[in-house]
């Protein structure tokens, strides 16, 4: 009877813990529908912990949404992993009734082959019924479409990248405040008087980590890369690049950076997963960083609400745009990307959680959650909003848009991806020189996608 009773226990353990786990990972923010028929509708999300501004905006909405809905009980569900556990976590609960959400932030790089796989619910007859889809930024549209031109996902959000920089640390370095690099010179001579000046401050860093996924991809390598006039990937012929020099280039530039000239941060900050927030949200507004390549963003740290809320960002911090190689034409270069709420194949109410699709597009509501996340609007009505029309460096932000690049619309480019970031991780680190993380790129990618298929 003892061996009973502690059996029991025991299982009365397990679900308790198994309750505990099931709260942490799938909460909504305690404001739900007490309407017991209500139907939930889950959404998940890339979270980030604490200084989580998307989760600030959800809950927001949530609670406005639901009071006016009592049929729908909103669950928030994030997924607090790095991008690329992310990315693997959600393609596995996509793939069951089960495990499954109603709806799913979908980076627009990963659309294309979830929708191929069967994992996305083909919105045609939603959009094509909805007078409010006329109003999303036509080329930001295009990013939702699968490889059969139907459209798979609503986009949320847009971004450009550049040079966020700490104006005390350059005024100490006798830098100008409205700088604006004109050749990658012109950055690796900025990071050198960084490093004369104080020595206690990294004077330039960028994302190198495979931990961080497609921010070493396509915020360090392609940034760099499609600066010197060259792609990753030929749309018109469908070839990858493994013989340009532009790839040589770039991984030489981080080379120079992280070990010949030592301006970027040690490897214990720059190899590991929280790279980012300690970047943008403890050094760079503290003055521990001169430098940094990374989103605009950011700027939703620094406001009202955000992980380090600042009176007055734009005294504090600048954003350049990112220049060419050589200052050769266009001048400067971006690469942008972007979110976009989408409905999985296996969730249960797809016409419930396209409901809550269209009240999160809104005019009001993009703009809130632009404003909130500190991202660009894709509907061009929402670009009017006073608040975010007033927003600290949406002038800059927005004009780095105008020489902005995507990244390859290929069901292949997530593999070769990863083969950009094995590359960048072995120069920064040291142990391959540029010429060595080439080759190695060189032939993983012929493996991925065929020697035929590449130039």
């Amino acid at each position: 009877m003892g061996k009973v009773k502690k059996s029991a226990m025991i299982i009365l353990s397990v679900l308790v813990f198994l309750g505990a786990c099931s709260n942490d990972e799938s909460s909504s923010s305690n404001k739900g529908n007490s309407n017991s028929d209500a139907t939930e509708i889950k959404i998940t999300w890339r979270g980030l912990g604490e200084n989580d501004n998307i989760r600030r905006y959800l809950e927001e909405f949530e609670s406005e949404f639901e009071a006016e809905n009592s049929d729908i009980d909103i669950v928030l569900s994030p997924i607090i992993a790095s991008e690329g556990d992310y990315f693997s976590k959600v393609a596995l609960s996509l793939q069951s009734k089960d495990t499954a959400p109603d709806i799913v932030s979908e980076d627009t790089f990963m659309l294309s082959s979830d929708a191929n796989a069967g994992y996305l619910k083909n919105l045609d007859e939603y959009v094509s019924s909805w007078d409010e889809w006329d109003q999303f930024i036509e080329n930001i549209k295009n990013g939702v479409l699968g490889e059969d031109g139907s459209v798979y996902a609503i986009p949320t959000t847009t971004d450009s990248r550049g040079l966020w920089f700490n104006k005390k640390v350059f005024k100490d370095a006798g830098l100008p405040l409205d700088w604006q690099p004109k050749s990658w010179e012109d950055i690796l001579d900025a990071a050198k008087k960084i490093k004369e000046s104080n020595p206690d401050v990294i004077p330039l860093a960028m994302n190198v980590a495979k931990v961080n996924g497609e921010a070493t991809s396509m915020q360090t390598f392609e940034m760099l890369l499609y600066g010197t006039g060259e792609t990753l990937y030929d749309d018109e012929t469908g070839k990858w690049n493994v013989n340009g020099q532009g790839l040589l280039d770039s991984l030489t530039f981080i080379d120079e950076m992280m070990n010949k000239e030592k301006l970027g941060p040690s490897l214990s900050i720059a190899l590991t997963s929280n790279y980012g927030s300690v970047m943008t949200q403890d050094l760079l507004p503290n003055g521990g960083v001169g430098i940094v390549l990374d989103g605009s963003w950011n700027v939703g740290n620094y406001l009202e609400g955000g992980a380090v809320p600042l009176e007055d960002p734009e005294a504090v911090l600048g954003f350049a745009a990112m220049p060419t190689q050589n200052g050769q034409k266009p001048g400067t270069v971006t690469m942008s990307g972007g979110w976009s709420w989408a409905i999985p194949a296996n969730s249960k109410n797809h016409d419930d959680a396209w409901k809550v699709i269209q009240a999160m597009s809104t005019k009001e509501s993009q703009a809130k959650r632009a404003v909130i996340e500190g991202v660009l609007t894709v509907r061009e009505d929402s670009a009017q909003s006073p608040d975010y029309a007033q927003r600290p460096f949406i002038e800059s932000a927005t004009k780095a848009l105008e020489n902005s690049y995507f990244r390859p619309k290929s069901d292949l480019y997530p593999n070769v991806s990863i083969e950009i970031q094995n590359a960048v991780e072995a120069v920064a680190s040291g142990s391959m020189t540029p010429k060595e993380a080439l080759k190695n790129y060189k032939e993983a990618v012929i493996k991925i996608v065929g020697k035929e298929n590449t130039y």
